[in-house]
């Protein structure tokens, strides 16, 4: 019997193929060497967070986050829901904060659902039950359990923490700052690297909703996002966000072209450097899937 066990909620980027099917493989091999059972949700859905960009309404969103919550609740009873993709996580959880001051929100949710055979239990309490991936490695495990697997400290690697805006906006990580958040920091510092504690640009929107609708706006943020990294002469980014990960590494290319710039920065995920510090190879943390490939990790994990 695993140490911790979680109800989990992968989120359509994780899927096989997806754009962060990588993040989910680097959090499979991390959880094997913690111990961490995730079981997923059968049947989950999308969690809806286009829907209010596409003006579908709050509504929908919202049954979409009770269905899963309430096959959450049936199979995997009594278990917190555990999220890695940001997004998920945070409308997950919004969800559960609207439904609870709802009465009618709430009740016209459970009339849908009842249409499919659900019911879901929604109490102010149940938001707690709701957690991301790094909220459960620090809250439930602490630093202190999570340097003890190392076997391949990240020795001379420097490394910025970007947080972006949806982890640690408006919930966030139990008694960090809003401003200036250090826990990505942290994890870097035990797996053996030096992280760029000066980091101005951590918690800077990456402009994911503005990808397609504004380029030019969502570009010019992620810009600064790199920049500010080689300004601290940081070897690549960490963050524990998809949407990220997927904006500030595969526009470089762009940028490079509009603003004359020669960036090739990787971007990983806290659970790629967790990965190769506790002795995985390059593709069981999922560096294989990235398209500015983290040499230097590649390097580390193949001592």
């Amino acid at each position: 019997m695993a140490r911790k066990e979680y109800s989990f909620y992968p989120g359509c980027s994780s899927e096989r193929n997806a754009s962060a099917s990588n993040y989910m493989v680097s959090v499979e091999t991390m959880c094997k060497t913690l111990d961490i059972q995730l079981n997923e949700i059968p049947d989950w859905n999308c969690c809806g967070a286009s829907i209010g960009y596409g003006e579908g309404g709050e509504l929908p969103r919202h049954v979409m986050n009770a269905r899963n919550i309430a096959l959450s609740q049936e199979h995997n009873a009594g278990q917190d829901i555990v999220a890695t993709c940001a997004a998920c996580w945070l409308g997950t959880k919004e969800s559960v904060e609207r439904l609870s001051k709802s009465e009618q929100l709430l009740a016209d949710t459970q009339s849908i659902l009842s249409e499919a055979g659900l019911k879901v239990d929604i109490t102010r309490n149940t938001a707690k039950g709701v957690r991301h991936m790094v909220e459960v490695l620090i809250e439930d495990l602490g630093y202190d359990e999570l340097a003890a697997p190392v076997k391949k400290p990240l020795d001379g690697l420097k490394i910025a923490g970007y947080v972006g805006c949806q982890t640690n906006r408006p919930f966030g990580i139990d008694g960090e700052s809003f401003e200036n958040p250090k826990y990505l920091d942290k994890m870097v510092e035990i797996m053996g690297a030096e992280p760029a504690e000066q980091y101005e640009q951590k918690v800077t929107c990456c402009g994911g909703a503005l990808a397609f609708s504004e380029p030019e706006k969502s570009q010019a943020q992620i810009k600064d996002i790199v920049e500010s990294a080689y300004d601290h002469d940081a070897d690549m980014i960490v963050t524990p966000c998809p949407v990220c990960q997927m904006n500030v590494e595969v526009y470089q290319e762009q940028i490079n072209k509009t603003y004359r710039k020669n960036f090739k920065m990787p971007v990983v995920y806290y659970s790629q450097l967790m990965a190769v510090a506790y002795g995985s190879s390059a593709k069981e943390a999922g560096l294989d899937g990235q398209v500015i490939r983290a040499k230097e990790l590649e390097e580390v994990a193949s001592q």
